[in-house]
């Protein structure tokens, strides 16, 4: 019985010594081998985090390398561009005047076209009977004219001859009366074969005129765009069979947003890219603005027009169009890379000297122009400051920095470790230093590898 009890009371000291040396230092042993590279209070080769001391793996964010630049002057352009498809100064739809069979076309697609130029033929074969029949009717109607001219003198004559009888009481009223009836409708007989000549002088005009319209003419100058009939085709005035477009000139009909439609006016310079000429800009400028503008889209129409004396600009080409609506020469610039937005404000990181080298320093600076590489600064900097680029997005306030041409530090610690103990402060393994050897030689609480708390 009591040796039962000696053996249990030696069970629970070993255990007691067990937990107190697992809280005191079994612990920290597992998670960060103790000896010459341990944890807290280390041995000659311990240190904190990096070579810069510190406790254990915190402290202060590795340096990181920067690129910079100097802030300069340089030209500014504010610069709006807008997209659409290229349209001809004016396309016109070439149709017949009268109904017809085609009897031939001159024109393929793609033949260039003058004004005036005649580009097909309707069939004129009832038209040239018909005007032989109206040439005939209308030399009739001259005759007749002349008929009714004589027949009016000769009714004239006897007027006159009764007249003169007949006041000299000669002859009853009755024959005057008659003579004069006679007169009276030899002059509307005259008047009737006048109105008949006009007749058939308008009859005769009118085919004329039908006669010149089987012959189509290009109402434009330009190419011919698309045909859609051949010869033997029947056509009526309603029926277009080939289109015209001018391309002297293009336009680009293009929506422009509310915001930036007050810097719109006609006049303004543009230039104008095409996939199919990479590289190259066609000079434009703004025709017309729309006066109101779209109010389920929120944007008005405005018109480009580009000159194209060489043809080489076709419609239906898609075109980016680009405006300089703002210039400012010799403003201060930094690169766009530069510009960093902290709590709110816009700013640059400048790189600033102190007793633990390069810090970085954000500085609140008021932004005017920006385009793809370079931003206005209006003000915040001085001409030939030093800003950080390349990295400032990912700095924060203090961080230590690395400028292009310096080295970087090293990341592991030496002889010469922390500042607090010859190697490497509060950075060890473990309540005072417990090593390789445990308590031995280079052990023992507070030895002499220790540099921390013993």
């Amino acid at each position: 019985m009591k040796r039962s009890i000696i053996v249990i009371g030696l069970m629970a000291l070993g255990a007691g010594a067990g937990a107190y040396y697992l809280r005191s230092g079994g612990a920290s042993e597992a998670a960060q081998p103790a000896g010459s590279t341990g944890g807290r209070g280390g041995g000659d080769f311990g240190g904190g985090f990096g070579g810069f001391g510190g406790r254990g793996g915190g402290g202060p964010r590795m340096p990181m390398t920067v690129e910079t630049a100097a802030v300069k002057r340089a030209d500014m352009s504010s610069e709006i561009t807008v997209v659409g498809n290229l349209i001809g100064a004016a396309t016109v739809e070439a149709v017949a005047k009268i109904n017809g069979r085609l009897d031939d076309i001159f024109v393929r697609m793609g033949d260039r076209v003058t004004k005036g130029q005649k580009i097909a033929k309707v069939e004129d074969r009832e038209l040239q009977e018909q005007i032989k029949q109206a040439e005939a009717s209308f030399e009739v109607s001259a005759a007749t004219i002349r008929q009714r001219e004589a027949d009016l003198r000769l009714a004239q004559t006897n007027l006159d001859r009764s007249k003169n009888l007949y006041d000299r009481q000669l002859i009853p009223k009755q024959t005057w009366d008659d003579t004069d009836s006679r007169y009276q409708a030899a002059l509307a007989q005259l008047d009737l074969a006048r109105a008949q000549y006009s007749q058939a002088q308008a009859r005769l005009d009118e085919l004329k005129i039908n006669i010149a319209n089987t012959t189509i003419f290009s109402p434009v100058s330009g190419f011919i765009a698309k045909r859609t009939l051949d010869p033997g085709a029947w056509v009526t005035p309603n029926s277009a069979f080939m289109s015209i477009v001018d391309i002297t000139l293009v336009r680009l009909v293009a929506n422009v947003v509310e915001k930036d439609l007050r810097r719109m006016k006609p006049g303004l310079p543009a230039r104008v890219e095409v996939d199919a000429y990479p590289g190259e800009t066609f000079a434009g400028q703004v025709a017309r603005v729309s006066p109101v503008l779209d109010p389920a889209t929120r944007t008005a129409q405005i018109e480009v027009e580009i000159l194209n004396p060489l043809f080489r600009l076709k419609p239906g080409m898609y075109a980016k169009v680009n405006f300089t609506v703002e210039h400012r020469e010799k403003t201060l610039v930094v690169p766009t890379a530069a510009l960093v937005d902290m709590g709110g404000n816009r700013g640059v990181f400048l790189p600033d000297k102190n007793d633990q080298g390069d810090i970085a320093t954000f500085k609140k600076i008021e932004v005017g122009l920006i385009d793809q590489n370079l931003a206005e600064v209006a003000s915040g900097l001085t001409e030939g400051e030093t800003v950080v680029t390349t990295g400032a997005g990912a700095l924060r306030q203090g961080d230590r920095i690395v400028l292009p041409g310096q080295p970087q530090p090293g990341a592991g610690a030496g002889a010469a470790g922390g500042p607090r103990g010859r190697s490497g402060g509060r950075g060890g393994a473990g309540r005072g230093g417990r090593g390789v050897a445990g308590r031995g030689a280079t052990g023992g609480p507070g030895g002499n590898a220790g540099g921390g708390r013993s």
